[in-house]
């Protein structure tokens, strides 16, 4: 077969070899000549295996293009069975193909040998403790920079700390209220039944009193606040980190820790403790309208039992414990802005971990004041 034109490809018999085929290659194989040589190749018969003899005496020029050709032709036959030789190359020619060759990616990603489960559980608890290194480390830049701004008040951003107020209190009052009023009923109308077969139905107080007040408001309210402001405060980051935003703050000498982190968690700290007093007089609320409906208990009365039941001290663990909740939702929602890596995707992702990671640690160290509150007889 032959190509009538600068470039020509013949294929026929060796002539030393009856059983393998040769390919001769004649004229200016560049990059003008390809797309015809292409085509002309991908009609040709080639056999399912045997030898191939290339013949490339009759080169009279090669750019990057045609060797390209030439050498993916190759590595295709080679796939099929083939055995590909080639002859009469000048050096030139010779050197272009091995430099191909060399710089050729793979095809196929390797496959990462399977792990024992002891290898990945390693790798697991090895990553776990590199973050939570990483976050410890994130919290001592925080509070280091916390540090500078009391020293030097004038360096705090009170007009984003009181925007942060408004969004993150403010706007929140709706929906902890909402969900705290229903908790209220749902305590209430679950021990009605309970506390009417003993004729104890004034104690429908103390349970609603100290459940809200000791734990549900507190712990309630914190978890709607992860899910609500430390997801915004992670897309917030994270889309900055994206735009590069994080990069020119840095350029221009403001601390994104100064200019990000410290108005978001000095406004949670803030009002996280005034949503907790909020639903706690929602939560209470909604257990009096159900001792009402369902015990025959009036306001007046379940108010003066629940005078007696709630000690300043019971009001106070509860309250107490919002500070708290406050920097580790605020601190968990803006570590997680700073991972993102640069994608839409890595932004969402980032989010979903501050959500989780922010419940997770709000559970655990009310579990932890639990504890301490029991040891110290409280």
């Amino acid at each position: 077969m032959t190509i009538e034109s600068t470039a020509q490809l013949t294929i026929g018999s060796a002539t030393h070899d009856a059983a393998a085929l040769e390919v001769r290659c004649a004229g200016s194989w560049t990059v003008r000549r390809i797309a015809s040589l292409e085509r002309e190749l991908d009609t040709c018969a080639w056999p399912a295996k045997g030898e191939v003899v290339v013949d490339g005496s009759a080169l009279s020029s090669l750019d990057t293009s045609g060797a390209w050709l030439l050498y993916r032709t190759a590595r295709s036959l080679e796939h099929r069975g083939c055995t590909v030789r080639m002859r009469s190359l000048r050096p030139e020619f010779g050197s272009l193909l091995q430099l191909i060759a060399a710089r050729e990616l793979p095809t196929e990603t390797p496959v990462a040998p399977r792990q024992v489960w002891p290898a990945r559980l390693g790798q697991h608890a090895w990553a776990g403790l590199r973050g939570s290194l990483d976050y410890l480390a994130f919290v001592g830049e925080t509070f280091i920079a916390l540090l500078h701004s009391i020293a030097q008040p004038r360096r705090l951003r009170w007009r984003v700390i009181l925007h942060n107020m408004q969004s993150a209190g403010v706007e929140a009052l709706p929906i902890t209220g909402l969900l705290s009023f229903l908790m209220g009923i749902v305590i209430a109308y679950q021990g009605a039944d309970q506390l009417q077969r003993f004729g104890a139905n004034i104690f429908i107080a103390d349970l609603v009193g100290l459940a809200m007040l000791r734990e549900l408001s507190p712990l309630l309210t914190a978890i709607i606040v992860a899910g609500r402001s430390g997801s915004a405060y992670t897309a917030q980051i994270g889309t900055m980190k994206v735009t590069e935003e994080i990069d020119a703050l840095r350029t221009i000498g403001v601390s994104p820790q100064e200019q990000l982190v410290l108005p978001k968690m000095l406004a949670l700290v803030v009002v996280l403790p005034l949503l907790t007093v909020y639903t706690d007089v929602t939560g209470v609320f909604g257990g009096m309208i159900m001792a009402r409906s369902k015990l025959d208990v009036s306001f007046d009365v379940f108010l003066d039992r629940l005078d007696e039941a709630i000690s300043l001290s019971s009001y106070w663990t509860g309250l107490i414990k919002a500070p708290v909740f406050a920097m580790i939702i605020s601190l968990v929602g803006c570590h997680r802005g700073f991972h993102v890596t640069g994608s839409a995707e890595s932004v969402g992702e980032q989010t979903t971990m501050s959500v989780v990671q922010a419940i997770f640690l709000v559970i655990t160290t009310d579990a932890l004041f639990s504890i301490v509150f029991n040891w110290l007889d409280l």
